[in-house]
């Protein structure tokens, strides 16, 4: 242990008498508690209570907890929690391969939830109390205020709410990361008010979450990083998706509906996210500027580069590379980033003052305009929802990507109907694939069946498809199914491998 870095990074005065090992701060945590954790794909949670606590599973038997985060966090928490035992019902998103086979086994209870609403949801009473709150801090400031490291999510709310509130400080993550942070809370209704954001640039709240000295109950050492994901290296398919999307804003623009320096840009996490967003070092503009839940490499990249001049988010992301490239650079960013609060990050009401233009990712769209983005065949959980629902429905500009086919082209991503749906063709605007950008504003329903099939489609599909739309609009209807064929497709995919012929 560091000794002199975690006793510096903790001002609060008489803060000693509350430091634990991560062994005596996890008894604190008992069977049947609601625990919000700090944390948001995959930055920022805590590691070593989690760990503790499910070595303590392992030993005595489970402790079975309903656990909150902000989103999916690293296997520390999710993974070795769900392996232990210790998870009996999680809430609101996740990725851990250990986690998502036990949910879709049904051992573990599961809540796919809009990452907006959590906050406010868990202080109108709707899931309950909560009873721990467990934090990744860089610092503990003199009032006890606690200073996030990498992300912000749900960390607000939780220790607002908490009766107890365990902080780890983590002594490799980035004492430069204080003053990033802008903690703002709405009011309860009826008594809220406007949220103050007007520019992603804003700021309106403190850098740190507020927290009553007393209710902090422990504080730990820690000195884990974060689980970091590497990133793909960007593929012909990738490529050619941002190359489509990038051609449709230059007509948004060149039709006069859009500024060269574009609106606000939203964008989902990932590969394909990753490789859109990379793709902007080619705009033939700057001073852009970035309003989402997640900065990935790419945003950093385009930073440094002064292609955006600012981005908010909620949560850092860099891949390991990215990390150890712009890390120790943060200072280099100061006051060109910001991490706000989830409920912030989300919000319907900044989302749409600031007209955002939305890109996110689905596992499948059908030929209305339907997106799933969530499950495998209408039943098995992949992440989750996330933050996409959010953005889908209010932004200026809703993009849908995807590639055209998966599993080396025997399964079409374009299908007569979703088996599950996530975002109604009323919230879809544009869906692009490898193959094109379908713009479905203006069009009904048969008109979008055709233009997806046309623009998005894989050739290989595009005969199947076009027999499927052809023999349903004889059957007439608004939006034309023949549901027996529309099901059997998923069917038949699974059985075969592939509908082609």
């Amino acid at each position: 242990m560091n000794e002199k870095i975690f006793r510096d990074r903790i001002r609060l005065a008489n803060a000693g008498e509350k430091i634990k090992s991560p062994e005596e701060a996890a008894v604190m945590i008992q069977k049947g508690m609601t625990v919000g954790c700090s944390g948001f794909t995959p930055s920022g949670y805590p590691k070593m209570v989690p760990r503790a606590l499910s070595k303590r599973c392992g030993e005595h038997g489970p402790v079975p907890i309903t656990l909150w985060t902000g989103a999916s966090v690293g296997p520390e928490l999710d993974g070795e929690l769900a392996r232990s035992g210790c998870t009996a019902k999680r809430f609101p998103y996740q990725t851990d391969e250990a986690l998502r086979k036990k949910i879709n086994e049904g051992e573990i209870l599961f809540a796919d939830l809009h990452l907006s609403h959590n906050a406010q949801n868990l202080r109108y009473g709707f899931h309950g109390g909560v009873d721990v709150a467990i934090v990744e801090a860089a610092a503990i400031t003199e009032e006890g205020g606690i200073i996030p490291t990498t992300s912000v999510g749900n960390a607000p709310v939780f220790v607002e709410l908490a009766k107890k509130v365990i902080v780890e400080i983590n002594t490799i993550q980035p004492p430069d990361l204080e003053g990033i942070h802008d903690i703002y809370t709405p009011l309860n209704p009826p008594n809220r008010r406007p949220i103050p954001i007007s520019s992603p640039s804003d700021r309106i709240g403190t850098p740190y979450i507020p927290c009553a000295p007393e209710k902090i109950a422990a504080v730990v050492y820690s000195d884990m990083p974060d689980c970091q994901r590497p990133l793909a290296e960007i593929d012909d398919t990738s490529r050619s998706m941002a190359s489509h999307l990038l051609d449709f804003l230059d007509m948004e623009v060149k039709s006069g509906r859009l500024p060269r320096s574009l609106f606000p840009l939203q964008s989902g996490v990932g590969n394909i996210a990753n490789a859109v967003l990379k793709g902007l070092a080619e705009w033939p503009a700057d001073g852009l500027t970035v309003y989402t839940e997640v900065i990935q490499d790419a945003v950093f990249e385009l930073l440094d580069k002064g292609k955006i001049k600012f981005a908010s988010s909620t949560a850092l992301t860099p891949s390991p590379e990215g990390a150890a490239r712009y890390y120790p650079r943060l200072k280099d960013f100061a006051g060109r980033v910001v991490l706000r609060p989830q409920e912030i990050s989300n919000h319907p009401e900044v989302i749409r003052r600031l007209g955002l233009i939305a890109m996110n990712t689905a596992v499948e769209a059908d030929i209305y305009g339907h997106i799933n983005s969530t499950m495998v065949m209408g039943s098995r959980i992949l992440n989750g929802l996330g933050g996409s629902g959010d953005f889908a429905r209010n932004a200026w500009l809703t993009i849908f990507l995807c590639p055209s086919v998966s599993k080396g082209g025997k399964i079409s991503k374009i299908v007569p109907f979703c088996s599950h749906i996530d975002h109604t063709e009323h919230d879809v605007d544009v869906i692009v694939t490898e193959h094109g950008a379908a713009d479905l504003r203006n069009l009904s329903p048969r008109e979008r069946a055709r233009e997806i099939i046309n623009k998005c489609a894989d050739p290989g599909y595009r005969d199947l498809l076009n027999d499927y739309r052809k023999r349903a609009e004889l059957g007439k209807g608004h939006e034309p199914h023949i549901l027996s064929e529309a099901f059997s497709w998923h069917v038949n995919l699974a059985e075969k491998g592939s509908m082609l012929p």
